[in-house]
This record gives structure tokens, C-alpha cells and sequence, in this order.
């Protein structure tokens, strides 16, 4: 769970002091002609700045203490995505400026360890959007102690385009999540349940609807919510299943941002969230006080005040369809939901520890119903935000 040829800022989070080092090599691929990957190939592990700049579109990676090993004659034939490739220096850092045939978003970047005759490569994948209205934002340096900065969205402004609602099935890849009592992965039934709701929100014709991911692979948290806030999302909505230790609990639960939990069990479920984005090399569960402050700062009112009013439209739906706890709009610290402009909830849409649970999350109808419950709730918020007063 991105940046923009116009949008997001990659954090940066390399550990160890970085040598002086070169680049070797580029090389391009392609995946159809919506996705994309760069990879620069490195004598020495670096850190790297990465923003977007338009007019021309083009995305620019700056490395430091690094010198390029590269030239334009050496890349040979570019992609149909890339108009030119340009190499050269900023300082003491090596410059690679991309220029792009259309509008990209940078899904995700990181740099891979030595392996498989390979020495250290800078990964860069993007996204290339067709007719997507983006933004310019000012190029800085980025690293994952650092707050997003980005204007606040004015609620009160009337939509020109259909909403854009972005769906986040939680875990995937090497992150199963929750294994439930029959063995099934919460990675699974949260990549059902969220096309099924795509499904339901495509059809009414309202909605223009984007996942987070497609199928079954790893994408870290703080990338996630980065791609809703690069896509100028309107709403976010994370799905998950956890399990716990009692076996006889059972109910979904809908969670809002909060840096201060509503009780230690939500307390405890978000600290396990957050804890997965250790399995990519990125931890960020151990903000300083400060961060957290900067997070709590730029959660703006209004942002917060929209995600709890979505959150109890959609408990108000949902509990006329399935189980629901007690107390089920909770507050916890989950990293996905810190976007300070686009209004997020996470939904637990139960117990996978629990067996009737599980079966019922297993059955394509008992999914559907969730659906359709979160189909109306979003009707009505959209239906009601521009009259509510939330100051």
C-alpha cells in the first residue's frame, strides 16, 4: 500500500551507512500496458530520493554518493512507456530522470541484496495511468520517521467525477495473515470479499473503484495508503479477519484512526498489523513521540470526523446483516488508516479462531451480504457528507 508522475513520495529506509558506489545498469520491463518495473543495478548499497516533475512527465531518482556507471547510448531501445532516459548528477548524487509517454504512479521501490550473480538493484514499479487526473507536488527527501505533506482536501467541494473508492484486501504473499481453524488464509477470503464488493459498487454505475492488489502478493502498509493518497481516493477501506486466542468470540468490528486505542485488545491487533511490514525490511511500529505527534497533527479534524461518520454508517448496515461486537466502532493505531486527507476504516470482518465464523466467511453469500451492507453505507455517506456539518 506510491508516487506520482505527478503525486506520492517512496520513503526511504536504508539502515547501514552507504558507500560510494555506481550504477552498472538499467533495464526495463513491462507487465500488458498498465505496469511496469525499472531496475538499476549498484555496485554498493544507497539510499535514493525519488519525485515526480511534469511538463514533460517524468519521474527523476537521485542517488547519493553514487556516480553513474550509465549512459543514454549504452540503455539501447526504451519501452513504448518511456519517451527518453536522461543520466547525470545533482551534487554528489547520480541523477537518472525517466521521461514517460503518459502519466505514471510509482506503485513501489526498493533495493535488493546481493543475490543470484546480481549485486545491489534499486526496484522501481509503476503504474501507467490513461486518463487519470493528477497532481503536482514539490520534490523532497523522504524517509519513513517523516509524515506525509500533502494539501488538505476541501470536503466541501462537489465532486466533477464519479467517487473514487479504494479497496484494500489486507496480507497477501509471504504474509498470510490469520490462518483460520479449517487452515483457509485470511489473505484469501479478504482478496474475495473486496471483489465482490467491487463487483457490487461497479455495478451501481457511482463509483469508480481501484485494489490495492489484484491477486495474491506482498505489499508493505505504508504503500498502501500511499496509493490511495496518490489516486486522490475519496475513501479507503481496509478489509481484514483476525484470530485470537478464544475460540467462543465471534463478531465484526469496524476500526477508525487513533493514536490512543479504545481498549487494549484493539490496542493489540493493530501493534500485529503494523509489525507486518518487518517481513519487507520496513519497520514502522517504533515511531518516535514526535512522529506520532506530526501523524496526530496532520490526521486533520475534518479527515477523522469523516472516517468516523462512514464507520458508523456502515455498523448501522452491516449489524441488520451479521454478528457485530459489542462497542463495534473501535479506535487503534493501524499504519493503512494514518492518510491525513483521504477518510479510511479498517473492517474485522470477524474471527477466523472462531469455526462457525470461519465457515460462514468461507460461503460466497455470507461475503456478499457484508457487501451489500458496505454498498449501502457508502450510498448514504456519499449521499449525506456535503450536508452534514463535521466542524
Amino acid at each position: 500500500m506510491r508516487i506520482f508522475t505527478t503525486g506520492v513520495f517512496v520513503f526511504l529506509w536504508f539502515c547501514a551507512p552507504c558507500q560510494a558506489g555506481r550504477t552498472t545498469g538499467v533495464r526495463f520491463g513491462s507487465q500488458g500496458d498498465s505496469s511496469a518495473r525499472i531496475v538499476i543495478d549498484l555496485t554498493e548499497k544507497t539510499n535514493f530520493k525519488i519525485f515526480p516533475l511534469q511538463n514533460p512527465s517524468r519521474v527523476v531518482i537521485d542517488l547519493p554518493d553514487t556516480t553513474n556507471g550509465v549512459s543514454e547510448k549504452s540503455v539501447g531501445d526504451l519501452p513504448a512507456y518511456l519517451k527518453n532516459v536522461r543520466f547525470g548528477k545533482n551534487g554528489k548524487a547520480a541523477r537518472i530522470v525517466l521521461e514517460t509517454a503518459r502519466e505514471t504512479v510509482i506503485k513501489k521501490s526498493f533495493v535488493l541484496a546481493p543475490q543470484s550473480g546480481f549485486k545491489w538493484r534499486l526496484v522501481v514499479d509503476l503504474e501507467i495511468l490513461r486518463d487519470q487526473p493528477l497532481k503536482q507536488v514539490s520534490a523532497e527527501w523522504y524517509d519513513n520517521s517523516v509524515s506525509e505533506q500533502k494539501p488538505a482536501r476541501k470536503f466541501d467541494e462537489q465532486p466533477k467525477v464519479k467517487p473514487l473508492i479504494v479497496l484494500d484486501p489486507g496480507h497477501g504473499g509471504k504474509d498470510p495473515g490469520a490462518i483460520g481453524v479449517s487452515g483457509v488464509y485470511e489473505k484469501h477470503l479478504t482478496l474475495a470479499v473486496v471483489k465482490q464488493l467491487r463487483a457490487l459498487l461497479e455495478k451501481t454505475g457511482r463509483y469508480r473503484v481501484k485494489l490495492t492488489r489484484e491477486t495474491d502478493i506482498f505489499i508493505a502498509l505504508y504503500a498502501r495508503r500511499r496509493f490511495a493518497r496518490s489516486v486522490n481516493a475519496d475513501l479507503f477501506i481496509s478489509i481484514h479477519a483476525d484470530s485470537i486466542k478464544k475460540p467462543q468470540t465471534r463478531g465484526l468490528s469496524v476500526y477508525t484512526l487513533s493514536e490512543k486505542a479504545s481498549d487494549k485488545e484493539a490496542e493489540k491487533l493493530a501493534e500485529k498489523e503494523n509489525k507486518v511490514d518487518l517481513i519487507a525490511g520496513i519497520d514502522l511500529s517504533n515511531e518516535t513521540q514526535e512522529v506520532t505527534d506530526i501523524l496526530i497533527d496532520l490526521a486533520r479534524r475534518e479527515t477523522n470526523n469523516r472516517s468516523s461518520f462512514f464507520a458508523e454508517k456502515l455498523m448501522g448496515e452491516i449489524r441488520k446483516e451479521i454478528k457485530v461486537l459489542p462497542n463495534s466502532h473501535r479506535f487503534a493505531g493501524f499504519a493503512v488508516l494514518k492518510s491525513p486527507d483521504v477518510p479510511s476504516v479498517l473492517i474485522e470482518m470477524g474471527y477466523l479462531s472462531n469455526a462457525e465464523e470461519e465457515r460462514l466467511l468461507r460461503q460466497a453469500p455470507y461475503r456478499e451480504k457484508l457487501a451489500r451492507a458496505a454498498v449501502r453505507a457508502i450510498d448514504d455517506y456519499f449521499a449525506e457528507k456535503h450536508k452534514a456539518n463535521f466542524n
